[in-house]
């Protein structure tokens, strides 16, 4: 297990899920995250460095553009939107360099789950 109890760090996210046992096999498929509980029921996650763990919640509203917009940190952005689309999910901005006007550094992409939620991907070159 990763070191959960960072101080001052996000390590717990409550996610989203009209469809709990969906939007787990999603997050499963395309950032190899475990899976641990009841897909019916209570959900739970660790993301792929086991340093955030989460749940699945189906009565949060759906996180759609407004507000707080968390990104993963990938190996590739365009490979993780292929497989975000092969799950499911749909790309909202295609991948950019950050800033704009540079060609190597961070590599930007947005994305939408399967229930719907705006989330970034991120790679540093």
């Amino acid at each position: 297990m990763g070191q959960v109890n960072r101080l001052n760090g996000i390590t717990y996210l409550q996610v989203p899920a009209p469809d709990p046992r969906a939007s787990g096999a999603f997050y499963a498929a395309v950032f190899g995250w475990e899976l641990r509980g009841d897909p019916d029921g209570h959900l739970s996650f660790n993301d792929g460095t086991e340093d955030v763990l989460g749940a699945f919640i189906r009565d949060l509203p759906v996180a759609g553009h407004a507000g707080l917009l968390p990104y993963v940190y990938v190996d590739d952005v365009e490979l993780a939107l292929e497989r975000v689309k092969a799950h499911g999910g749909s790309v909202v901005k295609e991948p950019y360099w950050e800033p704009p006007d540079a060609e190597g550094g961070l590599r930007v992409a947005t994305f939408k789950d399967v229930a719907g939620n705006v989330l970034g991907l991120w790679h540093m070159s």
